[in-house]
């Protein structure tokens, strides 16, 4: 210490003091140095997300002001003008697909990098499916624009062709190509592919503002019919005689497929976003590991209550649907069901929510912090998309706390607002800790029973591969057995050793049939039955059951102009949500 302290005592001279600074000064140099690297090489790739991200942007609004001019209804902006636009961008996305499948084509013996967590087979499966009934719409509007040729734009009967080329082309994509992680030509990729996403984001614009403005003539035309006084009414109908008899049939069924061309392109443009995200990506291997098969053992009561839940939707549905547009009794009676219907059913959705957030509070399973942009991506969209109904819902209780009129449905119309922003809180907690969970690692299959001994040793799992020479001689006698069934297995041969009788009975097969823990079949009913509560909450207003228009009490205290805009705001929002939650809970129980 003596020494210590003479040596800071000889430092005050001038001369260590100057070479303290300059070494300091050198040190800041090695760290100005490092930054400068660091800033030039990321440069690029953060400037072509910024260009990019601008043009997707701008092409957005771009389709949005011409949205908002067709609105107006006047002589200068029609809907042919939108969808040439809209056409233009399809086509531009047809090209850059194939130009990137030529290209991904030649780099056969280049193994690319993928991102496992990007998508997994059922949702592709499920966007399939939508996709299939787009091109029933895109058939149907080529059937309306065969009936009105004489009369109407050949833009009309354009514009489904080159849609249902585009559904099929990105279709193809989706499946052979969407978890790829770019490392080539990522500037002109990453055009390419946030081109992709706005498209989407506009026909999925398109579709809800098609959507909306036909279910709101529709309420309209109600009021009239119920003496709510005079209210425009736009006609949409060409000026011409249909050619064919199945015009009017074409025409109405179109708007029974919307919500399922809606939900296509949103989920599409989400999909790209991803890999938009990965281009240029370093993945982590150790992360970047499919999950093995899901089990369903022990899955009884979720399903059966969540069909339960499914099957009162749809009688809930018709009723509805039949008695909204009867007398005014009837159609109160109608719109009460409706209320006590949700009440009932949001209950039971926050006590499950609440039920499986106990578990994870029981278990201290460690988080899993990993970077993964889908992940994120899906936490980001459950809180953005809520935003919609709770605006609704907020609105709703304003309305009720401050109308003068009392209906019977009332009260019951504020029960189910607050329960609707409870719910919403519950189960987007519920979804995200689930999505965060470590379960492979921070838990066992069934941590009530006991551990199967093992030939190998325990460490043997966490260690790293050894590659070194391995001395067989001084392994046991069991390890060598195994490992030489092994090699010869591999090498196509048939080799069995003898093995020593199991302290642990095993049944026959060929592999142990590991029974999942109470805790896990538990999660697992509660994620099958909200699944099915999402779907039943989804197809109540993608089909027309929505009460919000019709019971009065919004429309009182904000006026018609304003709660149609809240409306046609809030509605895609949630229709959005409920769906995309179907999807996030599935990857839940996928991990559970």
């Amino acid at each position: 210490m003596v020494e210590h302290s003479g040596l800071d005592i000889m430092c005050l001279n001038k001369y260590c003091h100057s070479s303290s600074s300059s070494s300091s000064s050198e040190h800041e140099k090695k760290i100005f140095t490092k930054l400068k690297i660091s800033l030039t090489g990321d440069y690029p790739r953060k400037n072509a997300e910024i260009l990019s991200g601008q043009y997707g942007i701008n092409v957005l609004l771009i389709g949005a002001a011409l949205m908002l001019a067709i609105a107006h209804h006047g002589p200068s902006v029609k809907e042919e003008h939108l969808l040439s636009f809209i056409t233009c961008l399809m086509i531009l996305q047809l090209i850059w697909m194939m130009w990137y499948i030529l290209v991904r084509d030649r780099q056969k013996n280049l193994q690319a990098e993928k991102d496992v967590h990007a998508t997994t087979c059922w949702i592709r499966g499920g966007l399939t499916l939508l996709a299939l009934l787009s091109l029933i719409m895109d058939a149907f509007r080529i059937g309306y624009y065969v009936g009105y040729q004489s009369c109407v734009s050949a833009v009309l009967g354009v514009y489904p062709v080159i849609h249902a080329t585009h559904t099929i082309a990105q279709v193809h994509f989706l499946w052979f190509h969407i978890k790829d992680v770019i490392k080539t030509f990522e500037t002109f990729e990453r055009f390419g592919v946030i081109h992709a996403v706005f498209t989407n984001l506009l026909l999925w614009c398109n579709g809800v503002m098609s959507e909306a403005e036909h279910f709101l003539n529709n309420h309209k035309r109600r009021l009239s019919a119920l003496g709510y006084g005079n209210l425009s009414i736009v006609h949409s109908e060409p000026h011409c005689n249909c050619t064919t008899s199945a015009c009017s049939m074409f025409s109405n069924s179109l708007y029974y497929l919307y919500p399922f061309n809606i939900e296509y392109h949103i989920f599409v443009s989400a999909m790209l976003f991803v890999m938009w995200k990965n281009i240029g990506r370093t993945i982590d291997l150790s992360s970047n590991q499919k999950r093995p098969g899901t089990k369903t053992h022990g899955l009884i009561l979720g399903p059966i209550l969540g069909l339960v839940a499914l099957a009162s939707t749809i009688g809930v549905l018709v009723v509805y649907i039949i008695h909204v547009e009867e007398s005014v009794q009837t159609r109160q009676s109608a719109i009460s069901m409706f209320y006590c219907y949700g009440i009932v059913m949001l209950v039971f959705m926050c006590s499950a929510g609440a039920s499986g957030l106990l578990i994870y509070r029981a278990n201290h399973m460690p988080m899993d912090t990993t970077k993964n942009p889908s992940r994120q991506l899906d936490t980001e969209l459950l809180f953005g998309s809520s935003v919609g109904s709770w605006l609704m819902s907020w609105c709703s209780v304003v309305a009720v706390l401050g109308s003068n009129s009392s209906p019977p449905y009332r009260w019951t119309n504020l029960i189910y607002a607050l329960l609707l922003v409870l719910e919403k809180y519950v189960q987007n907690l519920f979804i995200i800790e689930s999505l965060y969970r470590q379960w492979e690692d921070g838990e066992r299959e069934d941590p009530e029973l006991p551990a199967a001994p093992e030939i190998f040793s325990v460490t043997s799992s966490l260690a790293p591969p050894y590659n070194g020479i391995i001395n067989r001689a001084y392994d046991t006698p069991d390890r060598a057995c195994v490992t030489m069934e092994n090699e010869q297995e591999e090498n196509g041969q048939v080799y069995r050793c003898p093995r020593k009788p199991s302290e642990v009975p095993l049944p026959v097969g060929k592999k142990v049939a590991e029974r999942p823990s109470v805790k896990r079949q538990i999660l697992k009913n509660i994620t099958v039955f909200l699944i099915m509560c999402n779907i039943s909450l989804w197809i109540l207003p993608a089909f027309g059951c929505r009460p919000q228009y019709d019971n009065g009490l919004e429309q009182e205290t904000f006026g018609f102009s304003i709660w149609t805009t809240v409306l046609n705001f809030a509605v895609p929002m949630n229709l959005f949500y409920r769906m995309h939650s179907v999807a996030s809970l599935f990857e839940v129980f996928r991990r559970v």
